[in-house]
């Protein structure tokens, strides 16, 4: 259960020897409550940089993407320029 903050609530104390004086030491249960939760923020984690990668191969197609329609554009504009210079300088019949 997490603690005020949303720190996991890890309880530090008996380690079942019997003498209660609720130290700093853990018993195995106590590490393995820990060792799952890091478990849990690995898979977090990778869950993470998977999605990242993802979005950053989607942004990456996209900028390609828009960089050749701007290219494209570009060039239609350039033709559509020069066509219209074209008949601007023609005669009149």
């Amino acid at each position: 259960m997490a603690g005020p903050n949303g720190d996991p609530h890890v309880v530090g104390g008996d380690d079942g020897d019997g003498d209660g004086d609720g130290g700093d030491t853990f018993g195995e249960e106590e590490y393995a409550a820990i060792n799952s939760m890091l478990d849990q923020i690995n898979s977090c984690l990778d869950h993470l940089e998977e999605k990242n990668d993802y979005l950053h191969s989607c942004l990456k197609e996209l900028l390609e993407s828009n960089r050749q329609a701007r290219l494209e554009f570009q060039q239609q504009n350039e033709q559509l320029n020069m066509g219209a210079d074209a008949q601007g300088s023609q005669p009149s019949a």
